[in-house]
């Protein structure tokens, strides 16, 4: 019996990418040998025509499916939410702005046979602005440094993951997920594979920086107590230093009491420091606390509006591809 690969792609308003990610992604489970495989579609709410060429593509092939959220939830709960609805023996996460190249599919499914249960894409190279790649490169770096588990840097979350890792990861129950991180956690042996990414051709990122920075402190309050440390012990150094100045204007006053004058500056410099840094240190606690108000509530990760083609099992790849004319005599 052949075994089954499941692709997983997330998109939100990628209507000039999802049928060229199905054509590649096809290509590339036909080229790699013998698998059944389904392509998981999991649309956030789309506002362009995504959902319509979906259906469109779903009626030609049933080995797509595709899952439709009520609303946009997040670029973090709704690739959960698909994940557990994989049938297949390993499951492969590739984004829809073709930026996670679809033909290395077929490495990472010949390391997986070789007996990896992880087998992930490593950014080494990329096409996007310099600047904003150095950045995230030190992320990555500072969320290892920071983190108790070894992460791996530049991974994005494109890659293979063994039905035996995606059922492990079902047991972590987090309604708000830090995908990389789970990964680290379990700590899997694993195979990294390089690749250049290449610059977005169609569409527009809906990464803004809200995303960005939401995605930053849910990697650090997910893998790390540090910050929360760091602010107890700046909080000891902060009083230890307000002693020892304190001490010093003493001594200077005692020895010159009648031409000594501190002055109000020092006060006022002072008064606004520390709130300086009692702000940031409320900050950094409200991180954590909405972390964990967060789990408490327990919300399911998604809320789906339909479902098209989960009645189907996986299936070979049609042979035949999906062309334009089909595309629009089924629109």
């Amino acid at each position: 019996m052949p075994k089954t690969i499941t692709i997983l792609t997330p998109c939100y308003n990628e209507e000039g990418n999802v049928r060229e990610v199905y054509e590649r992604v096809r290509a590339a489970i036909i080229e790699a040998g013998e698998y059944e495989y389904e392509h998981i579609f999991i649309d956030n709410a789309s506002r362009d025509n995504t959902l319509r060429e979906l259906k469109v593509i779903a009626a030609l092939d049933r080995n797509v499916k595709v899952i439709r959220n009520t609303r946009n939830f997040g670029h973090v709960r709704s690739p959960m939410h698909a994940l557990y609805q994989a049938s297949g023996d390993a499951v492969i996460g590739i984004v829809a702005d073709l930026q996670d190249p679809p033909e290395m599919i077929v490495d990472i499914i010949r390391k997986w046979e070789e007996g990896y249960p992880v087998v992930i894409g490593v950014k080494a190279a990329s096409d996007e602005n310099g600047l904003m790649f150095w950045i995230r490169k030190q992320y990555y770096k500072l969320v290892n440094q920071l983190s108790g588990v070894e992460t791996y840097e530049n991974f994005t979350g494109f890659g293979l993951f063994d039905r035996r890792v995606v059922d492990i990861i079902k047991q972590f129950d987090d309604p708000y997920p830090y995908f990389r991180g789970i990964i680290a956690e379990i700590g899997m042996p694993h195979f990294e594979i390089p690749y250049h990414q290449p610059v977005r051709k169609r569409g527009i990122t809906k990464n803004n920086f809200y995303s960005l920075y939401d995605l930053a402190m849910l990697a650090i309050t997910s893998l790390s107590k540090v910050p929360l440390r760091v602010v107890t012990f700046l909080g000891f150094a902060c009083s230890l230093l307000c002693v020892l100045v304190s001490l010093a204007y003493l001594v200077y006053k005692l020895i010159f009491w009648s031409r000594f004058s501190a002055g109000i500056a020092p006060l006022v410099i002072g008064v606004f420091l520390f709130m300086s840094l009692q702000m940031m240190f409320i900050g950094i606690l409200g991180e954590y606390v909405g972390t964990i108000h967060t789990l408490v509530q327990k919300r399911p990760l998604v809320i789906e509006e339909e479902r098209i083609n989960f009645e189907h099992g996986p299936g070979q790849p049609l042979r035949d591809s999906v062309s334009d004319e089909s595309i629009l005599a089924k629109a």
